[in-house]
This record gives C-alpha cells, structure tokens and sequence, in this order.
C-alpha cells in the first residue's frame, strides 16, 4: 500500500526529474502514452506546472524548483505584456499558480506585476449585462454570451488584486459573478452544468448546455468537481451561506456516483457498464475543494468529508499514481480532457493520458494532506 509520504516522494522525484525538460518550455496540457510533448506558453494550462513547482519547493526547500518557478514567472510577465492567448477568463488557473505564489513565497516583484496585469485582463471580460466573466471568444460575441462552471476557480485572483491594489472593483465583479453562478449552474438534483448563457442584450440567463460532457443535461465528472472547489472557494471570500448550502448537496451528488474504486467515470451518468474512461483530476479536484471548505464545517461534517477526501487520495494512490519515472513523467494518470460524443462538438483529447492539471490537483491534495497550507488561490 502506497503511503502518502512515499507517493509525495515519488511525484517530487518526477518533478525534480522534469525541470531539465520543463523549465524554459513547458509541458504540453496532457500526455502522449504517458510522457507529456514541449509546450510554448500559450495553453490556459501552464500555470499548473509552475503551481507544481511551488509546491515542490514548499515541501522540500529544494532552491532547483525555486529558480525553475522563477524562470516561469518572467515567462508569465512576458506573455502578459504581450498578451498571447490571453483572450479568455482563465487567468486564475494561469496567474495564481504561477505569479501570486511567486510573490507569496519569495516576494517577486515581477509575480506580482504580472499578476495584477492579468487580473486586469480578467476585470475586462465582465459583462454588466448578466453580471459574469464571459469564458471564452470574442467579448459580447451572442454566440459566447456565457459564463462556465470553471471559472470559479478564477476569482480568487480577483479577491487577491483587491487587497493588493486596495480597489475594491476587482472583488465586486467577483462577487457579481460568484452569485450569477450559484444562482445558475447547479440544477434541481444537484448536478451542475458546464456552461451557462445569457441574452446579450438584457442580461437575463437563457439555457444551460455542456461544451465537454457527456450531453446537456448530463454531470461532466469535471465540471462538478469544479463546482465542488468552486464553492469552497467562494465561500472562503464571501462568507455567502449558500456556498455550504449548496456544497452539501453537490458535494454528495459527486460522491453518490462514484465507482467501487473511488475515481469517477469522464462524465458523472455513466457507470461501469457502459466502458468508459475514467477521469482521475476530477477526484483530484473535488478532493482539494472538500479539504478548503471543511474548514468552515461543523466538526461532525467536516470529519466525515475529510474522510471522504482521504479516500480519494488512497483510491487515486493505489491505482492511478505514476510509480516511477520509467513509467511516465505525469503524477496522476488515466485522465480525460475532452471525449467527443453526439451530443457534444469537442474533438477527443487527452483520453486516458496525464494532465497537466490532474497532476497538479493531486500534489496539492498531497501536500494540503501533510500540511497547514497556505493557498495559492
């Protein structure tokens, strides 16, 4: 059995062993049999490897991830500045993990400047009508009117921007957009869409569809996942009762679909007659967001949800933790990025491979496991 100390080893290991490849480029957003291609940083994904390093550096002092993360972070600023797909709202998944950490942990000026130049970039994607940060494609755009379930994660570096700058602007649109999502996103049974839209011209919601799940009305296991953290999230910076409200009740429709072995199937309505693959980075996910929000539990509840996280740890250790750097330079493998379907219109991408986000969501359950952590978020 695979302990959390041993499995921590091995994935720092791993990371040590990839900064000659990963430091001035980064790894592509999911593998190719197991070991992830070069990647110029131009993919919403990068900031989970620089996130990684810091991780890593946390946990052991190792000065090597330090620099490597140092690196990055110019990297970061560069593409900042010149704002190199920078046309959507994913600037938290890139931004917090990178820069905000940087400058939480060594002070970088430089994290710091890049941080709030992408909060900015962030702030300008609000929509007054329909109060919420438009995910992806040209700004006002009807056919990309919409907000998506992923971009809870993203508001944090607003909350962070406000304290920093003492402009309480960047928290107001976050908690506009907070309480559109809530308001939106989860359905009657709990489930929760990947993706909402508006009318452009009166703001008011019109439908909920997916853009990676399964089908409209299906639980893309993802996206559920963020909402999981999302709300832990959310609730951290705005203290809204609904966010434990509603984590109760979206927290157990994830867990009510989970498989014996603990580690959800790509989308939520399939179970294991129907030989699909499973997504490890959404137990990765949702185990993270239990950790955040049990903080703000009553003991009995907070008890019974750590359990639940630690078994997804052991669950997601014992068969789906790369065991060495022969077997793949990934932590956590058997992810899924995007799985066509009739009833959705993505290409498959990432099918039971690493990703770069999966593996960064399961070193920070580790490290949230052996320590008080201080969030990047």
């Amino acid at each position: 059995m695979r302990t959390l100390e041993n499995t921590l080893l091995v994935a720092i290991k791993i990371l040590k062993n990839n900064l000659a490849e990963y430091t001035y480029e980064f790894p592509k957003h999911t593998t190719i049999n197991n070991f992830y291609p070069k990647s110029e940083n131009d993919c919403w994904t990068n900031g989970f490897c620089t996130g990684m390093y810091w991780l890593a550096y946390e946990m052991t002092n190792d000065e090597a991830f330090k620099v490597a993360a140092l690196v990055q972070v110019d990297s970061f600023l560069e593409r900042i500045h010149a704002k190199i797909v920078t046309d959507h709202h994913d600037m938290g998944f890139l931004y917090s993990l990178s820069c905000v950490a940087a400058y939480q942990l060594t002070g970088s000026a430089k994290g710091k400047e890049a941080a709030l130049l992408a909060a900015n970039n962030l702030l300008e994607r609000f929509h007054e009508n329909g109060q919420f940060f438009q995910a992806w494609g040209k700004l006002g755009d009807a056919s990309n009117y919409r907000l998506i379930i992923d971009c809870l994660m993203n508001l944090p570096l607003l909350y962070w921007a406000s304290v920093e700058t003492g402009n309480p602007i960047y928290k107001e649109k976050a908690d506009a957009h907070a309480k559109t999502s809530l308001n939106n996103l989860v359905r009657d049974d709990f489930s929760t869409y990947h993706t909402y839209f508006f009318d452009p011209l009166t703001g008011n919601p019109t439908k909920g569809i997916t853009a990676q799940g399964y089908k409209d009305d299906s639980a893309w296991a993802r996206g559920q996942a963020w909402g999981i953290y999302g709300l832990a999230l959310c609730y951290k910076y705005t203290k809204d009762p609904k966010c434990i409200e509603l984590f109760y009740p979206v927290t157990d429709f994830f867990i009510d679909k989970l498989p014996e072995d603990g580690v959800p199937y790509w989308d939520l309505d399939f179970t294991d007659l129907d030989n699909e693959p499973k997504d490890s980075s959404s137990a990765a996910i949702a185990a993270c967001g239990i950790l955040e929000m049990i903080k703000y539990l009553p003991e009995e509840k907070a008890n019974y949800y750590r359990k639940v996280a630690e078994k997804m740890f052991d669950d997601l250790a014992k068969a789906y933790a790369t065991n060495n750097i022969e077997e793949s330079n990934g932590l956590l493998q058997h992810s899924v990025y995007a799985k066509s379907t009739a009833f959705n219109t993505v290409d498959d991408l990432g099918i039971d491979e690493c990703s770069l986000w999966g593996d960064y969501f399961f070193m920070e359950l580790m490290v949230r496991l052996s320590k008080d952590w201080k969030l990047y978020w």
